[in-house]
C-alpha cells in the first residue's frame, strides 16, 4: 500500500508538472520556432543583429514589442503560471470586497483593475494611429469597454475549460474596469497632447507676427 501511494504521488506529481506549464511550453516553442526559421534563413548572428537593429531604429517595433511582453505577463499570471483547480465554479460570486473567504484582507480586486490599465493603454498606443484617428472619444470608450470585457471573458472561460484559477464575475467586472480606466487615461494624455501642440503653435504663430 505504500508503495502504491508513493507511486500514485510520484504520478501526480509528474502529471501535474507537465499539464500547469502545458499552454506556457506551448507557445515559446511556437514563437521559437518562427525565430528559428527566420534564422535558418540567414544566419543566427544575423537573426540577432537585424532583430536588434530594428528594435533600435523602429519605433512601432519598439511598442510591439512592449505590447507582446505586458500581455505575455498579464496571460502568465491569469493562465500560464496557476494550480490547477479540481473545481473552477466554487466561488464564481466571491472576491468582490477586500476580505477573502477566511476573511482576511486581501488586495484581488485592486489587482484587478491595475492588471488591465496598462494592457489597454499599450494596445491603444501601440495602434494609435488606426485607433486615434480614425475614431472619436465615444467610440475609443466603447473600444476600451469592449475589448477588456471580451479579454477578460475569454480568459475567465479558458480558466474554467482548462481548470486553471476559479471563474469569477467579480474577475470580469474589475478587469473591465481597468479597461476603461486605461482607455480614459489614454484619451485624456492625447487631448492634453493635441491642446498642448495647438498652444505651442498659437504661441509660435504670435512670436512670428510681432
Amino acid at each position: 500500500m505504500i508503495a502504491i501511494s508513493i507511486l500514485q504521488t510520484i504520478l501526480t506529481n509528474i502529471l501535474k508538472g507537465i499539464y500547469e506549464p502545458f499552454g506556457f511550453a506551448i507557445l515559446l516553442a511556437v514563437f521559437f520556432m518562427f525565430f528559428y526559421l527566420f534564422a535558418k534563413a540567414t544566419s543566427w548572428k544575423r537573426a540577432v543583429k537585424i532583430w536588434l537593429e530594428v528594435f533600435r531604429k523602429s519605433a512601432e517595433f519598439r511598442k510591439m514589442f512592449l505590447f507582446a511582453f505586458y500581455v505575455a505577463l498579464m496571460l502568465f499570471r491569469t493562465l500560464l503560471n496557476r494550480s490547477i483547480w479540481s473545481n473552477p465554479l466554487s466561488n464564481v460570486m466571491g472576491g468582490w470586497g477586500l476580505r477573502g473567504d477566511d476573511g482576511k484582507f486581501s488586495t484581488e480586486a485592486i489587482e484587478n483593475v491595475f492588471l488591465f490599465i496598462p494592457f489597454i493603454l499599450l494596445l491603444f498606443w501601440t495602434f494609435s494611429e488606426k485607433l486615434w484617428r480614425r475614431k472619436k472619444v465615444l467610440h475609443m470608450m466603447a473600444a476600451a469597454l469592449g475589448i477588456s470585457f471580451g479579454t477578460s471573458l475569454g480568459i475567465e472561460f479558458l480558466q474554467l475549460l482548462l481548470c486553471l484559477g476559479t471563474f469569477q464575475l467579480a474577475d470580469l467586472f474589475y478587469n473591465t474596469l481597468g479597461g476603461v480606466l486605461g482607455g480614459a487615461l489614454y484619451v485624456a494624455g492625447m487631448k492634453g497632447k493635441e491642446a498642448w501642440k495647438k498652444a505651442h503653435l498659437e504661441k509660435e504663430k504670435g512670436k512670428e507676427s510681432e
